[in-house]
């Protein structure tokens, strides 16, 4: 069974940077799109980036510029390189597996992906 573990968050100031790692065990993932999400109490979780199994990537229109997603498939592991954080950025980041073997289109469904981690928080001050 896959298991999803977020790390890298915490506690910035506005303009600050932070580098997520969502490391992947129990299989290879390197044949499936990977998404990162955010959730904001009372909101509904929303995407945030992501990157298909062939390396393209997508991004919300609020990350543009500032966020990076990539994968190191050796290594099993998926990073969101966050610049130029503001407050409006604070929740809690979750990853997740595409459902769909090769997808060959990424998906900004929630419901597309799977074997979501626990989170890792960041809060943006001001």
């Amino acid at each position: 069974q896959v298991q999803l573990v977020e790390s890298g968050g915490g506690l910035v100031q506005a303009g600050g940077s932070l580098r997520l790692s969502c490391a992947a065990s129990g299989r290879s993932f390197g044949a499936y799109n990977m998404g990162w999400f955010r959730q904001v109490p009372g909101k509904e979780r929303e995407f945030v980036a992501g990157i298909t199994w062939r390396g393209n990537t997508a991004y919300r229109d609020f990350t543009k510029g500032r966020f990076t997603i990539s994968r190191d498939n050796a290594q099993n592991t998926v990073y969101l390189q966050m610049n130029s954080l503001k407050p409006e950025d604070t929740a809690v980041y979750y990853c997740a597996v595409d459902r769909t073997y090769r997808r060959t289109y990424y998906s900004t469904d929630g419901l597309s992906y799977e074997n979501w981690g626990q989170g890792t928080q960041v809060t943006v001050s001001s």
